[in-house]
């Protein structure tokens, strides 16, 4: 429990000391990681695009219509910045990368407006006959 608290707090901090992003951004990073972690069968790294797929899939799951909306409250806009969110936690040293690791990984790979609004109600809406 405690190591669980000392890593909110210190999500905290990052959130504050950036500003950019609330600490819920963050923390679903984290959470999207060890699913993607758990998914997979051997230890490896988990690329940026890895990482966004799960984010999309987890959004849409927890969040569903409302995922565009959630995300945006948290200051999360564009896959972009999920690449600062992570970047910022390799900077507090609670993610790691590797050298081929970039911002660039995380730019323009998927549309919010489209992954979490078109696509989900077109999913979602029930065929007429």
């Amino acid at each position: 429990m405690e190591e669980s608290a000392d890593l909110l707090a210190k999500i905290e901090i990052i959130a504050q000391a950036r500003g950019n992003y609330g600490p819920q951004a963050y923390i679903f990073v984290l959470e999207s990681l060890e699913m993607v972690l758990a998914k997979i069968e051997e230890v490896r790294h988990v690329s940026g695009e890895d990482l966004l797929e799960e984010i999309k899939d987890l959004a849409k799951e927890r969040f569903g219509p409302l995922a565009k909306d959630v995300l945006n409250s948290w200051g999360v806009n564009c896959t972009l910045d999920f690449g600062h969110v992570v970047f910022h936690l390799v900077e507090a040293g609670l993610l790691s990368k590797t050298p081929e690791d970039s911002l660039s990984d995380f730019i323009d790979k998927y549309d919010f407006a489209q992954v979490f609004e078109v696509d989900y109600f077109d999913n979602h809406t029930p065929k007429r006959s």
